[in-house]
């Protein structure tokens, strides 16, 4: 006898488990997501308040900047810190940068445009009397091409030997080339001087070296700047004349002084925090 044919061979009866997973309810995660996403929508709602305040702040100073300055483009402005909705109630704005592109000459006396402005305003805010915008200091940089400063000296003007130096060909009556070189330096009232003049290649007669010399004698002045910044230096690089400015109370107006400012007005708009911007 087979040693188990009398033990107990009962076996439970297999059945198979249900293959579908046991139902979750679902409903506490969709509302800790619709929670998150009320969360987020709460603390970005400000951030993209602030932003689009920002944005229409610079719009409107880069229209009135180039109304003002007649530039043939709008300048990039750039309203720095955040919030910017409290600079606007506050009605000063702590920091603004502006680049300006093809600043004409303003006048036919003295014709040099400037062929970029950049300019780093602190605390921009309307002037007392209420017609122009002052910034409590500013910095600027603005480069003047080569090609303009010849225009305004008569003479075909480029890089010197240094940093400080200039040089021009000066083609003669006979046909021959002279180059001469001279240094450029900062005078008071924001002009650029030319000193040293000395021919550096070729002879030049006696008569021509006078001439030339009262050509350099006479300083170039900048005048299509904002009231209020001083020539600091003046530097010569590859691509033209580089003239660094910076001043206090740096105020932005027309270049006539008249109360009709469309730098000023937009710039004061902006500052003030009216209402186009309190309900932006």
């Amino acid at each position: 006898m087979h040693p188990y044919d009398h033990a107990d061979t009962t076996f439970p009866a297999y059945e198979p488990g249900d293959p579908r997973p046991p139902r979750r309810n679902r409903r506490p995660v969709v509302i800790a997501v619709g929670a998150l996403l009320a969360l987020l929508a709460l603390l970005l709602a400000p951030v993209a308040v602030d932003r689009y305040a920002t944005a229409r702040v610079e719009s409107r100073t880069a229209e009135a900047f180039q109304e003002g300055m007649r530039t043939p483009s709008a300048p990039e402005v750039h309203v720095r810190g955040f919030p910017v909705l409290t600079q606007l109630a506050a009605g000063t704005l702590r920091h603004v940068d502006i680049t300006a592109h093809d600043i004409p000459a303003s006048d036919t006396t003295g014709p040099l445009p400037v062929s970029e402005l950049s300019l780093r305003l602190r605390e921009l805010q309307r002037s007392d009397d209420d017609r122009a915008a002052l910034a409590r200091s500013a910095e600027a940089t603005a480069l003047l091409s080569y090609r303009d400063v010849s225009d305004a000296l008569g003479l075909e003007i480029s890089r010197g030997s240094r940093p400080d130096r200039v040089r021009a060909s000066v083609l003669l009556p006979t046909g021959d080339d002279v180059t001469v070189a001279a240094t450029v330096s900062v005078l008071s009232g924001n002009r650029i001087a030319f000193k040293d003049f000395q021919v550096t290649g070729g002879l030049l007669p006696e008569v021509g070296r006078a001439a030339l010399g009262r050509v350099f004698e006479r300083p170039i002045q900048l005048r299509n700047i904002p009231q209020g910044l001083r020539l600091r230096s003046v530097t010569t690089t590859e691509g033209g004349l580089i003239a660094r400015l910076s001043g206090e109370s740096v105020t932005f107006r027309s270049d006539d002084g008249s109360r009709d400012d469309p730098v000023g007005e937009s710039v004061r708009d902006s500052v003030r925090g009216d209402s186009s911007y309190g309900n932006a």
